[in-house]
This record gives structure tokens, C-alpha cells and sequence, in this order.
């Protein structure tokens, strides 16, 4: 089994649980779940930042990036959680231009929360079904009115973009993504040593959006 190495980008004042569920969710994920012990992690995760230092998140705790954006590795898997920050960042070139450069060579791009407004701002979700935080659905609506924007369902995916909505969908959403990579019994696994109800109507909400893409 190959390990897959998921970024997740920070900035400050990124919202704990966008970042520190999916976090959570691919560091514990593992191809055994009674040897998980000796075992070796089945995805690599890493968490970047745009300068060397430490991140100060929305509540306040301090985080120390594993990598800067200039000296990441190659990624398999790029999520961009949200928070407070997007209000700065989305007008920041930096960061903007790093998610589109990276979007091309990852296999899948997802984003938690107000993350998708950053996919948005680099043109990543136009023509497609996209869905965030409820409170800035009308915000993604009248900033990006090239996205169909699904204020119904918990997170959607729309080819190898995945959007989800505020802070703890962050959780299904990862949950899906390890399904996609390693099957559905490893993503069972995981939630059940999170102690997380696995997302169970998944694939009927993949389903109805690959149908609408079509």
C-alpha cells in the first residue's frame, strides 16, 4: 500500500478543529486497525504555512508548520481549512497563487469551512458544485457567481474537488476522502477508533453530485 502525503495549509487566525479534524482523522488511519500500534501511519500528514514561525489560530493556540509553502514537498492531497483568516487571506497573492499552482498537481483538493472561499478566489470552483460554512453561502454566491453553490448537504464533491461545510464536516469530509484512497472498510475503522459515526449516506451525496456535473 502506497502512503499518501496530505498537505493542509494554515495561516492566522485558521479556525483549530477545520485543520486539526482531517489532521486527526489521516494521522490515525491505518491498514490494521488491531495492529495499529505497530504500524505505520497510511498517509504522511503535513502542515504548511507561508513563512517559517508559528501559527496563531482562531482560539488562540499556537501551531509550528511542519514545512513553508516554498519548501513542501509533493503532495498526493491538498486541504485548506477556514476561519477568520480568509477575511485577510483571501486577498493575500501569496497564498492565492500557491493553491492554483498546487491544484495542478495534486489528485484531490478539498477544503473545510470557509477554505472554499480561497479555492473560489483561485478560480478552482467555477463550474462546479461547491459548499461552505452556512453563513457564507450568500457570500460564495455573490463572490463567485461562476459556482453552483449546494446549501443542502454536510460536504460535496465535484470530480476531484471536495468542499464541506463549517468546521466539524471537516471530520465526514476526510472520512470520504480515505474511503476513496483505501476503502470504505478502512474509513469505518478509523471512525470507529475516533469514536466518530461514520458519514453513512456518503456515497448517495457523491453520487447526486457527480450526477449534477455531468
Amino acid at each position: 500500500m502506497d502512503k499518501k502525503r496530505v498537505g493542509i495549509a494554515l495561516f492566522h487566525n485558521v479556525e483549530v478543529l477545520d485543520f486539526c479534524g482531517p489532521f486527526e482523522v489521516f494521522s490515525v488511519t491505518r491498514l490494521n486497525n488491531e495492529t495499529r500500534h505497530e504500524e505505520t501511519p497510511s498517509f504522511e500528514v503535513l502542515l504548511l504555512a507561508e513563512h517559517e514561525g508559528s501559527i496563531l489560530t482562531s482560539g488562540g493556540m499556537e501551531v509550528l508548520p511542519h514545512c513553508t509553502f516554498e519548501n513542501a514537498p509533493a503532495l498526493d492531497i491538498l486541504l485548506v481549512p477556514g476561519g477568520l483568516g480568509i477575511r485577510k487571506e483571501i486577498d493575500n497573492p501569496v497564498m492565492i497563487d500557491w493553491i492554483e499552482k498546487r491544484s495542478r498537481e495534486v489528485q484531490t483538493l478539498a477544503s473545510v469551512c470557509t477554505g472554499a472561499m480561497l479555492l473560489g478566489k483561485a478560480g478552482l470552483l467555477d463550474g462546479r458544485v461547491a459548499t461552505t460554512h452556512w453563513r457564507s453561502l450568500d457570500w460564495m454566491r455573490d463572490s463567485f457567481p461562476a459556482v453552483d453553490v449546494d446549501d443542502q448537504r454536510h460536504f460535496v464533491r465535484d470530480g476531484n474537488v471536495y468542499t464541506s461545510a463549517g468546521i466539524s464536516a471537516g471530520i465526514d469530509l476526510s472520512l470520504v476522502i480515505v474511503a476513496e484512497y483505501f476503502g470504505e472498510k478502512m474509513a469505518r475503522a478509523t471512525a470507529r477508533y475516533m469514536e466518530y459515526p461514520y458519514p453513512e449516506n456518503a456515497k448517495r451525496r457523491i453520487k447526486l453530485q457527480s450526477e449534477v456535473t455531468r
